[in-house]
């Protein structure tokens, strides 16, 4: 029977230890070049973690809060800064407002508005940030700014459907295909997500993959069911241990995993505030936009986890793909339908992204995953997102099909996004030709 075995590029195991002592010093060496918008960014995806906010808490969920975030404080420091066009709406600014006390403003303001819950833990840190920001009328200029940002995109988004419950049902024991809850769900995860109105484009279906899961009597449904069987059981025998540690490390909080990568991107580039808001802005638009338009597809499709299909072998009407009872994946299932994969989604998003903002592909990554206390480096975003396509089925949670289309989607979203928004400001010459 023939199988895909999808090897890894990039694992810690890999890297050379000189590598690892450079980024290990210019980290080290950038901690005092954080600015308050990669300190905001950190706060935004801790307190939503740790909110009781709709889907708040969930890996991907948590980008959807973080975004509003991001684009209010983008709005504002551009306001002051310029250089770049806002998105979809102008804030007004009174010239030698600070662009710091902007930012914070903004940021606290909007997380105020999403977290009403984490009231206390805001305020506490909005009054460090600000403390820090000498007093005077550029001080209260920005502040005025990052509150109308924030005031102005609230009104904006009113009714978009964050967290507005949505029904779904699903079978109560396992059908053909079809999704149900796995070991270990007791709720699904943000259903609503997918009926969201999305933040650059206007219908959450938009970029539905243009193909279904493949066909449960196709040789393609075959190879893929085998292929994860194979390499994503808890106690493969094919996976290597490279693998099995790349397959547990992005098990980790993604938008943690990903906010923690862009602070440190921003860093170690040396990024200033208008630059590190339009990143950040750019970045986590793309990852909310790709999370609602992958969870639309998601509960479109309702195609069955690995878990399921794989114990349940016998009923899927293909010769090819035999049923093993106990089959158990390397990581516990989310709880959320297969297809496409959330996290390619989301990483293919970032990839294009980052690759749009910097114009190439090489760029250089570093991230870090608390669930195997280890640090993996990338030189280009392909290779980052060539380990994604491995993880995922190494983990048990994909089949490859799902990982190309969620590819896909998140590209489309990405190159929807840098396209329309977050690009060079339209000098206006009339003034000056007179």
């Amino acid at each position: 029977m023939k199988t895909r075995i999808i090897e890894s590029l990039r694992s810690t195991l890999a890297v050379k230890l000189s590598i690892a002592i450079w980024f290990a010093l210019l980290v080290h060496s950038q901690l005092q070049a954080q600015n308050v918008v990669t300190q905001w960014n950190d706060i935004a995806i801790t307190q939503a973690r740790a909110s009781t906010a709709p889907g708040a808490t969930s890996a991907g969920a948590t980008s959807l809060y973080v975004a509003y975030v991001e684009l209010a404080v983008y709005n504002s420091v551009v306001a002051i800064e310029g250089h770049f066009e806002p998105y979809q709406y102008t804030v007004p600014a009174a010239k030698g407002s600070s662009p710091d006390a902007a930012a914070v403003e903004a940021a606290y303001r909007m997380l105020l508005h999403l977290l009403p819950d984490r009231a206390t833990a805001l305020t506490a840190a909005y009054s460090l940030s600000m403390a820090a920001i000498p007093d005077g009328p550029s001080k209260t200029a920005g502040q005025s700014v990052g509150l109308f940002s924030a005031n102005t995109l609230i009104s904006l988004r009113a009714g978009d459907g964050l967290g507005v419950p949505w029904p779904y049902s699903y079978p109560s024991t396992p059908e053909p295909g079809v999704y149900i809850p796995t070991p270990g769900v007791t709720s699904l995860v943000t259903p609503w997500a997918g009926q969201m109105r999305p933040f650059t484009f206007n219908n959450p279906a938009q970029f539905l993959p243009d193909e279904p899961p493949p066909a449960l009597r196709s040789r393609e449904w075959a190879e893929d069911y085998n292929e994860v069987k194979l390499l994503g059981a808890v106690d493969s025998t094919i996976r290597t241990p490279a693998q099995t540690e790349i397959g547990l490390f992005w098990t980790d909080h993604t938008t943690t995993q990903y906010g923690r990568m862009l602070q440190l991107l921003a860093m170690q580039e040396n990024m200033n505030l208008l630059d590190s808001s339009r990143l950040m802005a750019m970045s986590f638009t793309s990852l909310a936009d790709a999370y609602i338009g992958c969870f639309n597809a998601k509960y479109h499709f309702s195609f069955w986890r690995p878990v399921t299909a794989i114990r349940n072998g016998d009923i899927d009407g293909n010769e090819l793909t035999v049923a093993d009872p106990a089959w158990t994946p390397l990581g516990v299932t989310p709880g959320h339908p297969e297809y496409p994969a959330a996290h390619a989604c989301l990483t293919g998003s970032l990839a294009n992204t980052l690759e749009q903002y910097f114009g190439t592909p090489r760029v250089h990554l570093t991230v870090s995953s608390a669930v195997t206390n280890t640090t993996h480096y990338f030189q280009n975003v392909h290779e980052l997102e060539r380990e994604i396509e491995g993880a995922r089925i190494y983990a048990g949670f994909h089949y490859h099909h799902s990982l190309v289309q969620g590819f896909l989607l998140g590209h489309k979203v990405s190159q929807n996004v840098t396209a329309k928004y977050f690009g060079p400001e339209r000098s206006n010459h009339k003034d000056e030709d007179r």
